[in-house]
């Protein structure tokens, strides 16, 4: 028998999104799992009610395990304009659904400006297709990729978001491809994972442009100055619609236009931290706290401890360095334990490192482990912050097991390294001497000696004659070489996270081009790396196979609607691109 689950009842406001001043726009209020008659809604100030409510219903029914669930919606759709760009609000509004009165928040929504005819821009508007026609010359105000930074004024290792989006007034996009990468001289990059690329409305420049974030960085300056970030350039294939005449009715068809977008530059000034810096400072930036835990303070020799320091906080905590500790000469110490758990927060990184000190106390007393300050400068308040780490006090008694003849030499070992014990006792010394030369062992060495270097010479013929084969050897680890560059795209495979997938195809053909080229990332584009590879040696199949790979995969991440095939056959594509290049030896 199924049992039935009750749907919770609910009343909210769904505001507009992306309004431009001018155009008309919805308020839809969603009434869930009720029955009611039309809602009591307030005047929105400033903008002109066209007509409403229309009312529209919607049900569903499933069982899942046994337990069936309903659930219907009502939406009351209200159409306004707004002429002035600004703010509005929306005040509560009310409905009386199944005996009960159920109210919604109040909640606002923005307006943006509307277009405005500056000069040397096109009349073309996002998603009005009649002014985006092939005799509307594109321009570079239709259509670009910029930079935004949250801040254009930093200090050193102060952290920058910044945004790469696209501005474009054409809805339609057929091939999106990056011809020549970003470049971020002077920064450390921490790039964001978007898990989807957000779409919107921006007024920019008195106009209005559908936006798309291509990629979101956290940048750490690592010197003062004016620093220069460039966007990278693209090749994109643009659609315009062509306006037929069939006599008695017009219509339109897609024509494509090429257009290149060249890099475009942002400039942000760094400024170098105070000067002089208090002692102990060590380039940690942001806002920091420091805490710290001792395992024990009564031990015994040769018995481990650990003192752990905890660093948490936002800023540069990936690149921060370790607290300084000093130790008792009578300790052995080893290599700090180091782990960072950080992640992007907003506009910074905001994370924990701890520090995990390992001693083993090698003389009985009474020692003291002390540590230097922890300094990091704080933007928000333009100045440097001393934290006062504490001093431990640690009681070592004699282990067990140790003798006291023992622990004093341990003692003189660490006091005077350069004096050996002296040892006493009946040490079993031999006053018998036999020439060595008269032993058996003494005339088996030499015929054993010949067939090592017999058997080592067999090993390095064939070995020279393997490696001679070089385009054998080559083809030989092909397959291995895929698989390692591609692991990370696999795993996004598996989870079927296309953006992810595609993301990492790109970067490990990039990176293996680069590898393979002797050439940096930086320096390679779409429009050179077919002239390296020729230069290299690749045939133009195998050219044509690897461009191939790359376009799709760039064409995917900005436009994903428009590839349909199944991420396992763009992944064995990417690796058989791959298979080839490796046994392309260099001219």
């Amino acid at each position: 028998m199924a049992l039935s689950a009750m749907a919770q009842t609910s009343f909210n406001v769904i505001p507009p999104r992306n309004v431009i001043a001018g155009q008309r726009f919805q308020v839809v209020y969603r009434l869930s799992n009720a029955q009611g008659g039309n809602p009591k809604v307030g005047e929105i100030k400033g903008c002109q009610l066209l007509y409403g409510p229309s009312r529209s219903t919607s049900q569903s029914y499933q069982v899942i395990n046994g337990v069936s669930t309903s659930s219907s919606t009502i939406d009351f759709t209200y159409v306004y304009r707004a002429d002035n760009a600004g703010t509005y609000t929306i005040p509560a509004a009310s409905i009386d659904a199944d005996g009960k009165k159920l109210q919604t928040s109040e909640t606002s929504f923005s307006v943006l400006p509307a277009d405005t005819n500056a000069p040397g821009q096109s009349s073309a508007r996002p998603g009005d297709i009649s002014s985006q026609t092939p005799d509307k010359a594109i321009t570079g105000n239709d259509i670009f990729v910029k930079a935004s930074l949250n801040k254009t004024s930093v200090y050193e290792q102060e952290a920058v978001e910044c945004t790469l989006k696209l501005y474009t007034k054409y809805d339609g996009i057929s091939s999106f491809a990056q011809s020549s990468p970003e470049a971020y001289e002077g920064f450390l990059i921490e790039e964001v994972n978007l898990q989807n690329n957000p779409v919107g409305i921006e007024h920019y420049n008195g106009q209005n442009y559908r936006t798309v974030v291509l990629r979101k960085y956290i940048l750490f300056p690592q010197k003062s100055g004016k620093l220069t970030l460039k966007t990278g350039a693209y090749d994109v294939v643009v659609q315009q619609y062509e306006r037929i005449d069939n006599g008695y009715f017009y219509m339109t068809r897609p024509v494509e236009r090429n257009v290149k977008l060249a890099s475009s530059d942002v400039v942000i000034n760094v400024k170098p931290l105070p000067s002089p810096a208090p002692a102990g400072f060590d380039g940690a930036v942001g806002r920091f706290d420091v805490s710290s835990s001792l395992s024990s303070t009564n031990l015994r020799t040769n018995e481990a401890a650990s003192l752990t320091y905890k660093i948490t906080g936002t800023g540069n905590i990936k690149y921060i360095k370790a607290p300084k500790v000093v130790f008792p000469e009578e300790f052995q110490q080893y290599s700090p334990n180091q782990d960072v758990d950080a992640h992007v927060s907003g506009s910074t990184v905001t994370g924990t490192m701890n520090v995990e000190y390992t001693f083993v106390p090698d003389a009985v007393g009474d020692f003291d482990i002390t540590a230097s300050p922890f300094v990091y400068f704080d933007p928000s308040k333009n100045e440097y912050v001393t934290i006062d780490l504490p001093s431990y006090s640690i009681s070592v008694a004699k282990g067990v097991g140790v003798g006291s003849q023992d622990s004093d030499q341990k003692a003189v070992k660490i006091k005077n390294t350069d004096i050996r014990h002296i040892k006493t006792g009946d040490k079993n010394l031999s006053h018998e001497h036999n020439l060595y030369a008269q032993s058996i062992l003494y005339w088996l060495i030499y015929p054993a000696l010949t067939l090592a270097l017999v058997l080592i010479t067999i090993f390095a013929v064939k070995r020279h004659k393997a490696n001679s084969d070089v385009v054998g050897m080559r083809k030989s680890k092909a397959g291995k070489m895929a698989r390692r560059r591609l692991a990370l795209a696999s795993k996004y495979m598996q989870k079927n996270d296309k953006s992810a997938f595609y993301d990492a195809v790109l970067k490990a053909l990039w990176g293996y081009i680069s590898d393979k080229l002797s050439i940096p990332a930086s320096a390679l584009t779409r429009s050179n790396v077919s002239e390296e590879l020729t230069r290299y040696g690749a045939d133009e199949s195998t050219i044509a196979h690897l461009i191939g790979v790359l376009d799709e995969c760039e064409m995917a991440r900005y436009t994903p609607e428009s590839l349909n095939r199944p991420l396992k056959d763009v992944y064995d594509d990417a690796f058989n691109a791959m298979n080839e290049l490796q046994s392309v030896s260099k001219k």
